[in-house]
């Protein structure tokens, strides 16, 4: 009897293919390594831990600084009535100090500051071009009608010559902008009260005639503070 034998089978498959299983498994490049980068990211991470580190341990310092709580018009001295001493986290930034309260008000605010404001050498100059050469007060006893409501010192407003009924002027405007100094408290006849405004020097005869004869109203502007 004879032994039938298997025929051998390649495993290369047919016309010397690869398996499918064998087909899959393909070289891999080795991975290039950039030992730069890795350097890098590293001192991100530290530098970050770091910065944090700072804040949380600053955050605990408390210094004394000087907050506005009344609005204070740019030009206008800065009254001891309008500030408060704050206990803020010492981030660095450079808020006057509650000290220094005193030198404060014999200031003058730069620009128009808000109440909240936390106050900085930036914000006060030691001279006013409000109040310089040129420029006059003129107090203004104004009607119902003749002001606005809610009119505060450091507003500004437009002093307009308006005519009685039997002129035959028309209406002008007399300062396009003038800085609101003093406004007083509204009076028991119903009148707005007394405001006293600063204008030019040259404007101010007119405006002080057409307010003795209760012409003159004002207009605020409040998008030129």
């Amino acid at each position: 009897m004879r032994t039938s034998e298997k025929p051998a089978v390649n495993a290369a498959g047919p016309a010397g293919v690869l398996s499918s299983s064998a087909s899959r498994k393909l070289p891999v490049p080795p991975r290039e390594r950039k030992p730069a980068l890795a350097a890098l990211a590293v001192l991100l991470i530290l530098g970050g831990a770091l910065a944090t580190t700072l804040l949380v341990m600053r955050s605990g310092d408390r210094i004394s600084a000087i907050r506005v709580v009344q609005q204070i018009g740019a030009g206008q001295k800065i009254s001891p009535n309008a500030l408060e001493e704050v206990q803020i986290a010492d981030t660095g930034i450079g808020y006057v100090a509650w000290s220094r309260r005193f030198a404060v008000i014999e200031t003058y605010a730069s620009v128009t500051l808000l109440p909240g404001t936390l106050l900085t050498d930036e914000m006060t100059v030691t001279a006013s071009k409000e109040l310089g050469p040129g420029k006059a007060k003129v107090g203004l006893a104004l009607k119902p009608g003749q002001a606005p409501a809610g009119l505060k010192e450091g507003d500004r407003v437009q002093v307009i010559h308006v005519p009685g009924r039997s002129a035959t002027a028309q209406s002008r405007v007399l300062a396009p902008n003038a800085l609101v100094h003093i406004v007083g408290e509204p009076t028991r006849s119903g009148s707005a009260g007394l405001i006293t405004v600063i204008v030019d020097a040259t404007v101010s005869p007119q405006i002080a005639a057409h307010a003795s004869s209760g012409e003159i109203a004002v207009a605020e502007l409040p998008g030129a503070r």
